[in-house]
């Protein structure tokens, strides 16, 4: 018996080819409006000082660019494991992709209370917060998924789905520490939060897994595969 097979096809589980086109749309128009917030020194007579001035802009957009774009990332490592998605995918999804869409105004508020030197730790919180709630959501969608192998595939053994468990995990942390670091110390607060950027795109242990076996011409059934850790 094929590890395909042990798993029966629901008619409510979609394939998630039609999510991850949806969700990549949603990120980039993200990431694209978040150099809208960046505007222009209106004083061109002193341009080179005011475009200095605009360095919490910068520094939003960079950290907020890049955390977005481990969303991205971490969306496809979630759907490269992840074989059909129900209702309740689906409605975590939406909302994962509601706060996406949040993000851009999260950045701005960052960047505006730097600029303007008040509101910091409360710019920090709240920016902090948004991507907290997206690092509960994919941790939420990864047990679901993974709880009872309900809707993995077979291209992931145990260890693999155990690592990516515990990076999502860690993400929980360590933005929780930086938001929490932020209503203190907003400068630390963003600087855990960057930090945890550079870490995190370092590649996941078994995150790959394996390729799933072809169907031979004219058989629709797959061939056998005699190391699927669900057996």
């Amino acid at each position: 018996m094929t590890g395909r097979s042990r798993h029966a096809i629901n008619p409510a589980e979609r394939d998630p080819v039609r999510v991850v086109a949806f969700s990549d749309a949603v990120i980039a128009i993200a990431v694209t409006l978040l150099v809208l917030e960046i505007r222009p020194p209106e004083d061109t007579e002193h341009l080179l000082h005011g475009l200095g001035a605009l360095w919490p802009s910068y520094v939003s957009y960079v950290i907020t660019f890049m955390l977005i774009g481990q969303i991205w990332a971490n969306h496809h490592v979630l759907f490269d494991h992840i074989r059909h998605a129900d209702r309740v995918v689906l409605f975590l999804k939406t909302v994962l992709l509601m706060d996406v869409a949040f993000l851009p105004f999260a950045a701005s508020v960052l960047a505006r209370s730097f600029h303007d030197g008040q509101g910091e730790r409360t710019a920090v919180v709240f920016h902090g917060i948004a991507f907290e709630l997206a690092a509960a959501l994919f941790n939420v969608i990864w047990w679901y998924a993974r709880h009872d192998r309900r809707l993995l595939d077979d291209t992931i053994d145990s260890g693999g789905v155990r690592a990516i468990s515990r990076r999502f995990q860690l993400a929980l942390v360590w933005l929780g520490a930086g938001t929490l670091l932020g209503a203190l110390l907003p400068v630390l607060g963003v600087a855990v939060i960057a930090a945890f950027v550079v870490y995190y795109w370092l590649p996941i242990s078994g995150e790959i897994g394996r390729a799933k076996p072809r169907t031979n011409p004219g058989n629709a059934e797959e061939s056998p595969r005699g190391d699927d850790p669900a057996s």
